[in-house]
């Protein structure tokens, strides 16, 4: 055990914010080197999650962290076995201590038991190239649930730093849950990488909750691209439902960012933080083929920015893999997304927005689908809030589905849709067969550019209107059937270019729409109306 030097470092303060506090982000790395985090890894595989052969952001000797904390203790000089023989957890009890930082050393640290510490006011973990290795389900002595439990909701630490890990869990039935965290006031998680399947069944690698509302919290590199194992192919089957989470924050209060994470197949969500009311940040990072949803989140002003996430293969218990799910909060955002999904199961939206989804912006997300399968691109639910959708394309391939549906709702909420690009060859299976179907009253399209040629020569439409006093301006509509179907009433149609790729009518009205408005359209091949009621035309060319 040593005390560190405190005021003697050089570098052992971070820039402050203009609150006092500092931000994990604006640490400099002047005095970091890399490591290696891919050993036994494939480049091609690794590269496909976002991880690099090195990465920046830990260091040899995490001697920048020591004058934050009263006591500094190097774990093997304290008598931590690092060869992987002997269980470390009851060294770590003794050293258990508040303002502490223990520094594990490079090498392998065998626990056969949860380290467990709440209620601390500052403590921090740090590894230098060291690896955990759990014990197996069946040699896991206490609960078979963690690692480290460092805080719990109802005695949180107050700040914590855990950093620099490789956990190993290539062995069988070794999957565990790394860490779990409840914290009042500052988190600070990094450079975890998991490898090899969860696959024990027990609960997912990471759980992370900001307990007080002014509390902030940045879990940043949290990588586990193995993913998990359905709980009914583990020794823990019939005792779980699904299987385990890949990390989860369902009870956060504070701001809470996760930032460059990696995920593969988890059976029971990838990243779910939906159930709290305070903020979640979802920046850059890999999500993959997770059933249920890749990224799922609530909170309030809540942003899911730059994330990249790609479902490419379906496992046989999967049932439905979203891209991305908001719900439970209000102005969540969604920003710069990329959502790829060449293995659609039914129901496995690009983008859900919840019925719980007070109000909510897509800008700027590029969405492909793909698949002999009925999917859907966005989808917004009948009680979700007013919803933006805009600077957004959709390229849309599936056996059939919408590439934008607005489901019927009784709220007036406007869902607006700006610069929205949808194409694509999708088919017409099970009747969906419509570019944009909008359900919804009060809905708005603007500078939207439709393309549905259709699979096989199937007819595709572009958008079919069943709702009331919906307007499409400055808009171009191609379908291999008709650009533009109507059932509602007192719809506007201006400014925009119709036009059918197999010479049938630009418009057709059905004999429940009324008072539709065409003023100023270039309407190829005319209106087909089947006994629509108030019909206006202005200005229109044909």
């Amino acid at each position: 055990m040593r005390n560190s030097d405190r005021g003697s470092s050089p570098h052992s303060r971070s820039p402050e914010t203009e609150h006092g506090r500092s931000l994990p982000e604006d640490r400099t790395d002047t005095h970091r080197s890399r490591r290696t985090f891919l050993q036994g890894v494939s480049a091609v595989g690794a590269a496909a999650l976002g991880l690099t052969s090195t990465v920046t952001g830990a260091s040899d000797s995490f001697d920048q962290y020591y004058d934050d904390y009263g006591t500094v203790i190097d774990v093997v000089e304290a008598g931590a076995d690092n060869t992987g023989s002997e269980s470390i957890t009851p060294v770590l009890d003794d050293l258990r201590a508040d303002d502490t930082l223990l520094v594990f050393p490079e090498g392998r640290y065998y626990m056969d038991e949860q380290f467990r510490f709440t209620g601390f006011d500052n403590f921090g973990i740090v590894g230098e190239n060291a690896t955990l290795v759990p014990a197996n389900y069946h040699e896991f002595d206490g609960p078979q649930y963690r690692l480290f439990r460092l805080g719990v909701s109802y005695s949180p630490g107050r700040r914590l730093r855990f950093e620099g890990f490789d956990i190993d869990q290539t062995a069988p039935d070794t999957g565990i849950r790394a860490i779990e965290t409840y914290v009042s006031d500052r988190l600070e998680v990094r450079d975890i990488i998991v490898r090899g399947q969860h696959d024990s069944g027990t609960w997912g690698p990471g759980l992370f909750n900001i307990t007080s509302t002014d509390g902030w919290g940045i879990v940043e590199r949290f990588r586990a691209p193995g993913g998990g194992a359905w709980v009914n192919n583990t020794p823990n089957a019939g005792n779980r439902w699904r299987g385990p989470i890949g990390i989860e924050a369902n009870q956060n209060k504070g701001t809470l960012t996760f930032r460059r994470c990696a995920l593969g197949a988890f059976p029971n969500n990838g990243l779910y933080a939906a159930g709290g009311d305070g903020t979640i940040v979802v920046h850059g990072g890999h999500y993959k083929n997770s059933n249920g949803a890749n990224i799922r989140v609530g909170g309030q002003g809540s942003e899911i920015r730059w994330p990249t996430v790609e479902i490419d293969d379906t496992r046989s218990d999967d049932r439905s893999q979203r891209g991305i799910r908001i719900e439970n909060g209000r102005n969540i955002e969604i920003y710069g997304a990329a959502v790829e999904n060449t293995s659609p199961k039914p129901t496995s939206h690009a983008i859900s927005v919840m019925n719980t989804c007070e109000s909510a912006r897509i800008d700027n997300t590029r969405i492909r689908l793909e698949g002999s399968a009925v999917n859907h691109g966005i989808v917004c639910s009948p009680e979700c809030g007013a919803t933006t959708i805009v600077d957004t394309e959709i390229t849309h391939e599936t056996a059939g589905g919408y590439s934008l549906w607005i489901r019927n709702s009784d709220r007036t909420e406007q869902v607006l849709a700006e610069n929205l690009t949808i194409t694509g060859r999708a088919g017409d299976a099970s009747g969906f067969r419509d570019g944009i179907r909008c359900e919804r009253d009060n809905s708005r399209f603007s500078h939207v550019d439709v393309s549905q040629p259709g699979r096989d020569g199937v007819d595709r439409n572009a958008i079919v209107n069943m709702a009331d006093d919906v307007t499409i301006y400055n808009s171009e509509l191609r379908a291999s059937q008709y650009p533009y179907v109507d059932l509602g009433a007192d719809s506007l149609v201006r400014d925009s270019v119709l036009e059918s790729t197999t010479n049938e009518e630009a418009v057709c009205l059905y004999d429940s729409a009324e008072n539709p408005t065409f003023k100023k359209n270039e309407l190829d091949g005319g209106i087909r109306n089947l006994g629509a009621d108030g019909v206006t035309t202005w200005a229109n060319t044909y």
